[in-house]
């Protein structure tokens, strides 16, 4: 209440310095269209003054209104009911042909029944047109709500889910047509009551105040419309392991506002979607095939060459990796002078698990390479006494690093099965609000 009695107050002060009265003593020179005729005389003045206080005497309001014509210049005393009033009657002084000027003396009346009677007679008169009016009023609205409920049963109708490639869409579909019926039925009403310019009004101050909520709003609208362009496109599907933004997980559902993921650690992420559409998105579900890589340093004084060939050999020979596409083994330079050894193969992520291939991997060619003698010595080196005990628990601890290869640990994908039972559950809580369509293409 105290918000709203500091603007009100201020709004009547300025309706009452508006309103107070002020004698206009300069002279409005008239704007005739052609160049001003001569010489006048009595009789023209008297012509133009009969017009005048004829034109007068029709009018309401200018009771008070005295005129005098002298060699054209038409002079106006008195007093007026408003504002209003006094530019209506200057503006009908310059429509006179022979008026060569006016000298406007006129002041508006500052009584306070002058003032108010006007008004209290508009206003019953606005009344009684009102009361009038009813029943075309009544047919008005009864036309807009018929077309509405129309627009509302052409919405609930299951042809927009059948055409919509998920249940945000055809919602979408279904209030768009509930609007222009709701428009159109606004059209038939002011039509009827014979008030179609009002409905540009309408619009326009609908776009304005649109357009003052869309920057009130701007980070939901931008997200609410990335919505729409992922629920179409259809990035991911349902469990698949993505990462966005640096956040890697499993989707859960794609909400109006934002992508659910299941991070590997079992932690919900949701991400904004106006995000997820501008971010990059890696999908590590979309291809069965997966490549892991890793590297070992070896000695600079190796073979090199047939060290490569071996591991090249061993790496495939694993059992989990894939013939094709083809594993691979080269050489690189590490910090300019250190030299190591590089290894990339593929495997089927849907059978093993990614994380356990690749750390398989790195354990039985370590230890290929270490067997070779090719392992890079470690930058500082432990020297033993052959009958110091400590040798003897080194040369141990190295024996049982170096597992036979064929000593293959279980592959089998046991990491994500309790992800997938954690996004199932509450995909089964929530599955009305996902935007992932089951059967439409998938980006």
């Amino acid at each position: 209440m105290h918000q709203i009695t500091g603007p009100l107050f201020g709004a009547l002060c300025v309706l009452l310095v508006c309103a107070t009265p002020v004698a206009a003593q300069t002279e409005a020179p008239a704007q005739p269209e052609s160049p001003i005729s001569a010489p006048h005389n009595p009789a023209t003045d008297n012509a133009i003054a009969k017009r005048l206080r004829t034109i007068l005497d029709e009018l309401d309001g200018y009771d008070g209104v005295e005129l005098t014509v002298e060699s054209g210049v038409v002079t106006l005393t008195g007093e007026t009911r408003d504002n209003t009033s006094l530019a209506r009657l200057t503006q009908i002084v310059t429509r006179i042909d022979g008026v060569a000027a006016i000298n406007n003396r006129l002041t508006t009346a500052t009584g306070l029944e002058e003032r108010l009677l006007p008004s209290v007679d508009r206003f019953i008169q606005r009344a009684a047109q009102t009361l009038a009016s009813l029943p075309l009023i009544g047919v008005a609205l009864i036309s807009l709500l018929s077309i509405y409920l129309l627009g509302r049963v052409i919405g609930a109708l299951p042809i927009w889910a059948r055409i919509a490639p998920n249940t945000f869409i055809a919602g979408i579909y279904r209030q768009l047509v509930r609007l222009v019926f709701l428009i159109a039925g606004l059209v038939v009403a002011l039509d009827i009551l014979d008030a179609t310019a009002l409905l540009g009004s309408i619009l326009g101050a609908a776009g304005v105040i649109g357009l003052a909520i869309g920057f009130a709003v701007r980070d939901t609208v931008e997200n609410f419309i990335a919505s729409i362009m992922l629920s179409i496109r259809q990035p991911f599907r349902p469990f698949d392991l993505v990462e966005i933004e640096g956040d890697v997980g499993k989707v859960v559902r794609l909400t109006s506002r934002a992508t659910i993921l299941i991070s590997l650690d079992g932690n919900m992420i949701r991400v904004p979607n106006a995000t997820v559409f501008k971010s990059r998105i890696v999908n590590f579900t979309s291809n069965p095939e997966r490549r892991f890589t890793f590297s070992i340093d070896i000695d600079p004084t190796a073979d090199m060459a047939g060290l490569r060939d071996r591991a090249q050999e061993q790496l495939a020979s694993l059992p989990f990796v894939l013939d094709d596409p083809a594993s691979d083994v080269w050489i690189d330079e590490k910090d300019g002078s250190d030299v190591e050894l590089c290894f990339a193969a593929w495997i089927d992520q849907t059978k093993t698990s990614f994380a356990r291939a690749r750390g398989e991997a790195i354990r039985i060619l370590r230890a290929m390479v270490q067997d070779e003698g090719a392992l890079r010595p470690p930058p500082i080196s432990r020297v033993y006494t052959m009958d110091d005990p400590q040798a003897a628990m080194h040369r141990n601890r190295v024996a049982a690093h170096d597992l036979a290869p064929e000593a293959i640990a279980d592959l089998s994908i046991t990491d994500t099965g309790a992800l997938d039972r954690l996004a199932q559950a509450d995909r089964d809580n929530a599955d009305a609000r996902d935007l992932l369509g089951r059967g439409q293409a998938q980006e």
